[in-house]
């Protein structure tokens, strides 16, 4: 950490601690890309309305010290980054006039408008925003956990900051065999990324000749490749044309691998319960994910523990908690959980939250449900896959550039270099709006 992002570590540590005192105009819980993106959001809608707010009146809390770039961790698991430039000292992405309350929430009371947090300290506020992400369960999966940290099981993910580099290790290493990647029924972060890092394994194998050694299948939980029709069928044709096996509801249940690393067998579960066992020689896990048991014992959740919101207005449904909000992967927003998802997520909510406190009421801003799945399809290559609600393609590109469910190589650079530099640059301060660019949406 530099000596600027030192200091300022110390200084907002200090703030949130003391001066800033434990009554915000506006709390955010999270500082992941949604919490982040959209304390920012708040602060300059106030100000471009010539009503700014008092330094200190938003405030996010979140107790890590870094601030990821997870999209990136694919480009990662290819080789084509390095994780550490993919991450940032959380405080130094939190300007002055917003305070960094370092901790966790422990608790929410949505009736007293307040919150507790894991040291005991009890936080109120005007309007809460809930942008927690949601939980990877990693131990869900016996044998899993031990599988990761074993340097010869050839068991990776690019689902951690700590086991993506590994993947890039072991498919690089592997000459000959059968390389699975797999994917769970349900929610999980980005569901286009379990294939995408498939596709650029089975692009480095066929670039240095061992196309023919290894053999790639892919294993989902789900019925078919992708969630959109229109994307899963080029997916699909895509498979069958490079003779990648599939075997679709079919969830990973336990990895088991022998100290040696010689022995690798993972099995699956069937919807009807029964069991199929196959060896590996490399082993892409994705692990089931849900959300978080801070926010599913809270009376903040729904049946399924996401945070109860409007589809549209990202408000709380229950009418007693009208001053709750929540963006991104915690949400029950029926959308895909992505970062393209929070771009057009987080104006609606920060138009919402502007008019709720200056006039008591919501503003006409909703949210369609856009989201997109960059689909990395090999080195060079990507389908851009963006839709809304009902599962309806909205293509921002394909009027210029042709059918989107067509790889090209524009939008691979686009996921490769432009992406991580403009949210670095821009989304992080609250200044990037999805499909609309720097152009600040407006509601009427």
């Amino acid at each position: 950490m530099s000596l600027a992002n030192a200091l300022r570590t110390v200084r907002t540590r200090l703030a949130s601690s003391t001066a800033a005192g434990d009554k915000f105009k506006v709390l955010v819980i999270g500082g992941g890309s949604a919490g982040i993106n959209v304390s920012h959001q708040i602060y300059n809608r106030f100000k471009a309305a010539g009503k700014p707010l008092a330094d200190g009146d938003v405030a996010v809390v979140d107790a890590a010290e870094f601030h990821h770039y997870q999209p990136g961790w694919t480009l990662v698991g290819a080789g084509l980054k390095e994780k550490t430039t993919l991450r940032r000292p959380l405080a130094s992405l939190v300007p002055p006039h917003i305070s960094l309350v370092p901790d966790n929430v422990k608790s929410f009371e949505p009736a007293s408008s307040s919150v507790t947090l894991a040291s005991g300290r009890t936080l109120s506020y005007d309007v809460l925003v809930v942008a927690t992400g949601l939980k990877i369960n990693w131990d869900a999966i016996p044998g899993l956990s031990a599988a990761l940290a074993s340097p010869v099981s050839g068991v990776s993910s690019i689902y951690s900051y700590e086991t993506c580099d590994k993947v890039w290790r072991d498919f690089d290493a592997l000459r000959n065999g059968k390389a699975i990647f797999t994917q769970p029924a349900g929610v999980i972060k980005c569901a286009g990324a379990p294939q995408k890092i498939m596709w650029m394994a089975w692009d480095r194998y066929r670039t240095t000749s061992r196309g023919d050694n290894v053999k790639v299948e892919f294993w989902t939980g789900m019925p078919s490749m992708f969630s959109v029709k229109k994307y899963s069928d080029a997916l699909n044709a895509l498979r069958i044309q490079r003779g990648v096996h599939a075997e679709f509801g079919h969830n990973l249940t336990r990895v088991s691998v022998s100290p040696n690393g010689a022995e690798r067998i993972a099995t699956f579960t069937k919807a009807d319960g029964s069991t199929v066992e196959t060896d590996f020689s490399l082993l892409h896990a994705t692990p089931p994910m849900g959300a978080l048991d801070v926010i599913k014992t809270s009376p903040l959740a729904d049946a399924a523990g996401w945070v109860s919101v409007d589809d549209g207005t990202l408000q709380h449904k229950n009418p007693e908690y009208s001053n709750v909000f929540a963006i991104g992967d915690c949400s029950s927003l029926p959308t895909s959980k992505t970062a393209a998802a929070i771009t057009s997520q987080a104006p609606v909510l920060t138009e919402n939250v502007f008019s709720l406190l200056d006039t008591g009421k919501l503003s006409n801003a909703r949210y369609d449900g856009y989201t997109s799945c960059p689909l990395l399809t090999g080195y060079g290559q990507l389908m851009l896959a963006e839709f809304k609600y009902g599962l309806v393609p909205k293509e921002s590109f394909a009027d210029y550039f042709g059918d989107q469910a067509v790889p090209r190589a524009l939008y691979y650079y686009l996921k490769k270099d432009f992406f991580p530099a403009v949210y670095f640059s821009s989304m992080v301060k609250g200044e990037w709006f999805g499909p609309r660019g720097f152009i600040r949406p407006k509601y009427n």
